[in-house]
């Protein structure tokens, strides 16, 4: 005689798996709590004891899934169905209690087979079909939920005149985590690290002077690494009224997440970037409006560019990325426009324009200033919703 035929014959072929997940899913459904703690209770119980007869089981699988006294009658009840093929009515005692079920239906099990019937049944053998197919044309009952985007995922696609300040602060903070993960780049500097690949020859040297001129202590550095330097440039005059506050939510973003220096013109040159650093944005957001005198007025785009690349600020624009958002309306001549663009062009490691109309259908630079500029531009880009701002942003983390 052989082992496999010595073995109990009860369950013999089955996927335990299986088997324990539609018994607790038959459960479940008249009225038993038991889980998933519950469901892996009874697998492991009956991979340690095979059971050998219906009496083994039983204790086994009520062992391992009644927790509580109140349980027993539905567990002797269902398990009475599937094993005794015995077809019962609900129990009166689930029926109006919150989380019961009182319209079960037990189906017979055949006591032999190693298939499943249509889907029916326990599984002895295979798991039963997760969807079948429905050629009656009926309702099954099955439901797929209905994925819908999130309320800032919808505010995000609505133009910034349709958003009220709640909302728009609201979507910068949800810009400012975007933000969160800016790339950073390999320097040129070296910091002293025990891990480095690197030796410092200086230190190593300085070192060696204690020790008879033998480099005893080797110094290791590696290279620094440290996000690019970002100047981001917003016009609020008159023409961008409608953009003025959702553009101040972006460089308060760029502010607290990329270090970047930040300012505001129109008909004048402001310097933002201490205003918007305060904890809170809505304090901020009012200090930045309050700084900037000039807003809502005229445009001199080609004149602040120059008075910024004149000034000692201007340094910051060396290597560094440089965002200029504006409708590219401006009351400088167009070729004023393309000397100034040519400095920054030499300056700047890359230019993007954000335009709020560039994303309209058909739309083409006609404007003097913004044709002038755009030679010089690495990217023109749309920014006339949140969503708009967050495809830049993530154009510029995988270029920066």
């Amino acid at each position: 005689m052989t082992a496999a035929d010595s073995a109990p014959v009860l369950l013999r072929g089955t996927d335990r798996a299986a088997f324990a997940v539609a018994f607790v899913a038959r459960l479940r459904r008249a009225g038993l709590a038991a889980g998933i703690t519950e469901t892996d209770d009874l697998v492991r119980a009956l991979s340690v004891s095979p059971p050998a007869d219906r009496d083994t089981l039983y204790w086994t699988a009520r062992i391992a899934l009644v927790r509580r006294h109140a349980d027993l009658a539905v567990f002797d009840e269902v398990f009475a169905t599937v094993f005794d093929d015995v077809v019962s009515l609900p129990l009166n005692r689930t029926a109006g209690q919150p989380g019961r079920r009182d319209d079960t239906v037990h189906v017979k099990v055949p006591a032999g087979g190693d298939g499943t019937a249509d889907g029916e049944g326990l599984p002895w053998a295979t798991l039963p079909p997760v969807v079948a197919a429905d050629e009656s044309g009926a309702d099954s009952g099955l439901r797929v939920p209905e994925l819908r985007p999130s309320a800032l995922a919808g505010l995000a696609d609505r133009p910034f005149e349709e958003l009220d300040e709640a909302q728009i602060r609201a979507l910068g903070d949800d810009l400012r985590a975007a933000l969160a993960h800016w790339p950073q780049r390999r320097t040129r500097r070296h910091a002293v690290d025990p891990a480095g690949r690197r030796v410092a020859l200086r230190p190593t040297i300085a070192r060696a002077r204690r020790t008879g001129w033998e480099a005893i202590t080797v110094v290791r550095q590696r290279p620094v690494r440290e996000p690019r330097r970002v100047v981001l440039l917003c016009d609020v005059s008159e023409s961008m009224r409608a953009q003025a506050a959702a553009y101040l939510q972006m460089m308060r973003a760029f502010t607290l997440v990329a270090d970047a220096e930040v300012f505001a013109f129109a008909t004048t040159l402001t310097r933002l970037t201490p205003v918007l650093r305060n904890a809170s944005a809505a304090d901020a957001v009012a200090a930045a409006g309050a700084a900037v005198t000039d807003r809502f007025g005229g445009t001199r785009i080609a004149g602040n560019l120059g008075a910024l690349l004149d000034s000692y600020q201007g340094n910051a624009l060396r290597g560094g990325i440089v965002i200029i958002a504006s409708d590219g309306w401006d009351s400088d001549p167009p070729e004023r426009m393309a000397a100034v663009m040519a400095r920054l062009r030499r300056r700047a490691y890359r230019i993007v324009w954000l335009n709020p109309r560039a994303g309209a259908p058909g739309f083409t630079p006609r404007v003097g200033a913004m044709a002038a500029a755009l030679p010089f531009c690495d990217r023109l880009m749309p920014a006339a919703t949140f969503a708009d701002l967050a495809a830049c942003l993530k154009e510029l983390s995988s270029r920066a």
